[in-house]
């Protein structure tokens, strides 16, 4: 091929790439978009306002029943789902979320470590074994606002080998709910 086929070639593909530009722009001109009054699809979690009564929301099956029988092989093993941002050793460093050692019964927000703007305005209450439960079941839900990106566990049971896992790193584990 010559220099010169290639060249009509490269003008052509140049030319089709700025009409294509150019009726878009001209389409966009044309016809203006009005946002919708309501989405038309509503994808779970987003857009919800957080004005939804205690009523409205569904409850979540306990978590306490279930902690003293609860797996630790099976929690150390779907923590490593958590790993990928967290440590749970002891003196572990940060990693994109906070090291979790000795978490279960601590405040909110008690390490040094850049929390969200809500998780550091809940720095007064304490992660109970029911409040772990709500978190791990929906960060967003439970602090909406949160740079935690997890989408959560649908398994209570999960959650509470998680639980006892994590009940178990630290020097003085919580004690179990009666």
């Amino acid at each position: 091929m010559s220099s010169l086929e290639m060249n009509k070639i490269g003008a052509a593909v140049l030319t089709a790439g700025v009409i294509a530009m150019t009726a878009g722009f001209i389409a966009e001109q044309l016809f203006h978009k009005a946002p919708l009054a309501e989405h038309a699809f509503m994808v779970e979690g987003v857009g919800e306002t957080q004005t939804a009564s205690v009523a409205e929301t569904p409850s979540l099956d306990p978590v306490t029943p279930l902690l003293a029988a609860a797996d630790l092989a099976a929690g150390e093993k779907a923590f490593k789902k958590c790993s990928a941002c967290h440590t749970v050793d002891k003196g572990g460093k940060d990693k994109v979320g906070p090291n979790l050692w000795g978490v279960v019964m601590a405040a909110h927000a008690s390490r040094e470590f850049g929390y969200s703007d809500v998780m550091s305005d809940m720095s007064g209450e304490t992660w109970s074994y029911e409040a772990l439960n709500e978190f791990l079941a929906s960060p967003k839900k439970y602090a909406p606002g949160t740079k935690m990106s997890f989408g959560g566990l649908k398994k209570v049971q999960d959650r509470a080998n998680i639980i006892a896992y994590l009940r178990n790193q630290s020097d003085n584990p919580a004690p179990l709910p009666e």
